[in-house]
């Protein structure tokens, strides 16, 4: 290999860093913290001379000789980026790549190519390299594509921690939004929390990823929100309610729905509002069956029953947990059955209780 070394027999005094490098958990920014960067080559002299330029250049730098060798420094230590090259003794840069992401799918590698017959760029770029550089190179083009990399990485952090404020706005403005249901209606203190935490106890029983499994919480939060629309004197009522007053705690669901379709959310959260009264053909307003309701939906259905039938209500007391469970068992026509099996699960297998998770 040919490398420029220029640089390092006449550094420049004013070279500085081109950005504030991050914490290793994102989360606060100490311009005392040297960015790291693992260096994997077998040839001895190429390795020194990069390390030596990454120390000019104000970086961590530590070396490994092949990549059975920087899979166990990558074991023991954090490492902001990995420059491998791709013909080494043993595993190859990019082998070692696939492998490392097994394990740390965050690191970015920049994997140095000369003559490798077996990759061409496409491939080393699609088996999840950031970046390649080809032999021989000059060490300022390696240092544009280190800054390169570690800008866009500081870039994503601060995305990362916009939007989990975001989240948190989000889950905080519907807070307040159940805390004012909770005043109209004392029965519901606390529901939305209950409903959550067994709706997302079967989600996760029946393998849901965890992006799906947040919706879904949201879902529960905010599905009762409508009967804000509903007057307080039907949702306390201790008897049967009149035709008029179920029409009109029906309606909510329509009435919020089209509320919430304006909002675009990963997942169809207004569809699990509007879709989870009932799985047989005999919720409302529309009355749809099984095949048409999402799934989110179906579990929402059955967490939203079991939370009620164990909880007191105006016109009953509250049923103990197991007695909830085998009113669903015995009805479970009225539901998902693979949803009710879920349930039974996490409750009798698993241990589930309101206010356990």
């Amino acid at each position: 290999m040919r490398d420029s070394v220029e640089g390092l027999s006449s550094p420049n005094p004013a070279m500085e860093l081109l950005y504030t490098p991050s914490r290793p958990d994102g989360a606060v920014l100490y311009p005392d913290i040297l960015p790291s960067v693992l260096v994997v080559d077998d040839d001895d002299q190429c390795r020194s001379v990069l390390l030596n330029y990454l120390e000019l250049i104000h970086y961590a730098g530590k070396g490994a000789a092949d990549a059975s060798e920087a899979l166990g420094i990558l074991g023991q230590e954090r490492f902001d980026l990995v420059v491998s090259d791709i013909k080494m003794n043993g595993m190859d840069g990019v082998e070692l790549m696939r492998e490392a992401h097994q394990t740390y799918p965050q690191v970015p590698f920049i994997i140095m190519t000369g003559y490798a017959l077996e990759y061409s760029y496409h491939d080393i770029i699609n088996a999840g390299a950031s970046d390649f550089i080809a032999k021989p190179f000059s060490l300022g083009e390696l240092r544009a594509k280190i800054w390169r990399i570690q800008k866009e990485k500081d870039i994503l952090r601060q995305l990362q921690h916009s939007l989990a404020r975001l989240k948190n706005l989000i889950e905080n403005t519907v807070g307040v939004l159940t805390s004012s249901l909770e005043q109209r209606d004392p029965y519901t203190a606390g529901r939305q929390n209950r409903v959550g935490d067994l709706a997302c106890g079967i989600a996760r029983e029946m393998g849901l990823p965890e992006e799906r499994i947040e919706v879904l919480r949201l879902a529960a939060f905010v599905h009762d929100i409508a009967k804000m629309g509903v007057p307080a004197d039907s949702l306390t009522k201790p008897g049967a309610l009149t035709a008029i007053e179920m029409s009109l705690i029906k309606v909510h669901c329509q009435a919020f729905f089209e509320i919430l379709n304006t909002v675009e959310f990963p997942r169809p959260l207004s569809k699990m509002v509007f879709q989870h009264h009932g799985v047989n053909g005999s919720g409302y307003p529309r009355g749809l069956k099984e095949p048409l309701i999402i799934l989110e939906a179906r579990i929402l259905a059955v967490a939203e029953v079991v939370e009620a039938m164990s909880s007191h209500q105006p016109y009953r007391l509250a049923l103990e947990l197991t007695a909830a469970l085998e009113e669903i068992s015995k009805n479970r026509v009225l539901y998902d059955g693979e949803v009710v099996d879920a349930c039974m699960r996490l409750c009798h297998e698993k241990g589930f209780t309101f206010g356990s998770s």
